[in-house]
């Protein structure tokens, strides 16, 4: 909203804003929330088309906006993996995106200058050889299992994905769209863009990137949302808050920077919250149990009859939105397996460790990287060889209703021989397995494959055994 001079309405509005009044709604169960409350909107001093206020001083206004606020259009959710990100429909900031993607471009040569800075054992970067020969190389020789260690490809890459997600989903869009935005950007941007200039795409970082950023974005957005809302403080200390609100999104920090630097608006950029929540409340009304919705700033003083009762079992996003894709599909698997490997590695059969990523889409579907390793010892000389597998590979499950789910997988991978890329081979799988719900965020899953290798004509069988951990509500649905 913007206004020269503010009427008394809207000096009203503002203070409201500054004291944090809360107003709550109440409607009965499974009746529709009256989703034409919206947030009130943040004034800000009417600027002119270069971006400078009339007073010729930049000032920061509100640029964000959450899905949560949104109306999506009837039957939107009968195709929940819809993407939007290209054609926005819902009134989600296209124009902030694109200007906040806009400012991604020109840091990541900051970062990438950066890495080039580093060792070559930590970045493991070759700053060698001609530029653009270079990229194309990397490029043609397809993604490969990386070495670089450990902080940089699952602490470093997901935090860089959280990053990207932050940049959709504070522009108004759904999880699953800044989800894919998150997938886009750190593929074609990084992977396949900066960073191929200097090494070959790592295949773990395309699917590190976004789905842990996934996770650990829609962390960042709440964590984000509770300190702004709380003051700007962590643990009393408005320093703290600083530092955290701007590792929570250095995107929008910077923006906000370079804003304040030209005294004008470059970059989309500034970050408000309006708080929302869904109790239950007990009432002595014909209607029995009420579910109360509540719009927060900065603090909450409820209003309205009745006492919680319980909290809500569902996810807040969905009980908002009631979009039922979240970041809950996420899932961590830990375990080991037995393999029986064909006579042409000449060693002798042992078992191994395992780590997986996947995304579960729904009680039918689901799509997993597995990696093993183990160490094998060789019959000719009882040296070691190092073992490695990595795959990805689809899941169809039977019986999609039941906790126990026996499931069909069928995948590609490579198979690597003491870490000698020349000694990979390609091979294809399928097996069966079971999936045991333990509870919504735990689950066993046991399947056995044969494995097929094009390059050595070989056959391998591998029996394996995890322990799946689902992010956030987990299994809910």
């Amino acid at each position: 909203m913007l206004l020269r001079k503010p009427s008394r309405f809207c000096q009203t509005v503002a203070m409201m804003l500054l004291t944090g009044i809360s107003v709550n709604v109440w409607a009965a169960p499974d009746s529709p929330v009256d989703k034409s409350i919206q947030p009130v909107d943040v004034l800000s001093v009417e600027s002119d088309d270069s971006g400078a206020s009339h007073s010729d001083t930049y000032v920061e206004r509100v640029t964000n906006s959450a899905w949560e606020e949104k109306v999506p259009l009837e039957g939107f959710y009968d195709d929940p993996f819809q993407v939007s990100i290209f054609n926005p429909q819902h009134g989600e900031d296209k124009d902030r995106l694109w200007s906040q993607t806009k400012s991604v471009f020109i840091y990541g040569f900051g970062v990438a200058g950066f890495i080039a800075l580093l060792p070559d054992d930590i970045s493991n970067w070759d700053k060698q050889g001609k530029l653009l020969q270079k990229w194309g190389n990397n490029v043609a020789e397809g993604p490969v299992w990386d070495r670089d260690v450990f902080w940089i490809n699952y602490i470093g890459h997901p935090y860089a994905g959280g990053i990207y997600y932050q940049v959709a989903r504070k522009s108004g869009y759904r999880q699953w769209d800044a989800f894919v935005y998150s997938a886009l950007m750190s593929t074609f941007y990084w992977e396949y863009g900066i960073e191929a200039f200097a090494e070959t795409p790592s295949i773990q970082d395309l699917v590190v990137t976004p789905v842990l950023g996934w996770g650990l974005g829609e962390w960042m957005f709440q964590k984000e949302r509770e300190i702004r809302l709380g003051g700007g403080k962590v643990w009393g200390s408005e320093g703290l808050g600083t530092f955290s609100l701007w590792m929570l999104d250095p995107v929008d920090s910077l923006g906000r920077g370079v804003n304040q630097l030209f005294n004008r608006e470059i970059f989309r950029a500034g970050t408000g919250f309006v708080n929302y929540r869904t109790n239950v409340i007990q009432s002595e009304g014909e209607a029995g149990l009420l579910h109360e919705n509540q719009w927060q700033v900065q603090m909450h003083f409820q209003f309205g009859d009745g006492k919680p009762l319980r909290s809500t079992p569902v996810p807040q996003y969905y009980q908002f939105s009631k979009d039922p894709i979240d970041y809950s599909m996420v899932g961590i698997g830990l375990g080991s397996g037995y393999a029986w490997l064909d006579d042409v590695w000449q060693v002798e059969d042992d078992p191994y460790g395992e780590f997986s990523i996947g995304l579960y889409f729904t009680n039918r579907y689901s799509a997993r990287l597995n990696y093993a390793r183990a160490h094998y010892k060789q019959l000719s000389n009882g040296e070691d060889l190092t073992y490695e597998n990595y795959s990805l590979s689809g899941q169809y499950y039977f019986r999609s209703e039941s906790d126990f789910r026996p499931y069909v997988t069928l995948g590609i991978g490579e198979m690597l021989r003491d870490q000698d890329r020349d000694l990979k081979s390609f091979y294809s799988h399928g097996g069966v397995g079971l999936h045991m719900k333990l509870n919504n965020n735990l689950a066993i899953q046991t399947d056995i494959a044969r494995y097929f290798s094009t390059r050595l004509d070989t056959q391998e069988d591998i029996f394996r055994f995890s322990v799946i951990y689902r992010l956030g509500k987990g299994n809910w649905y």
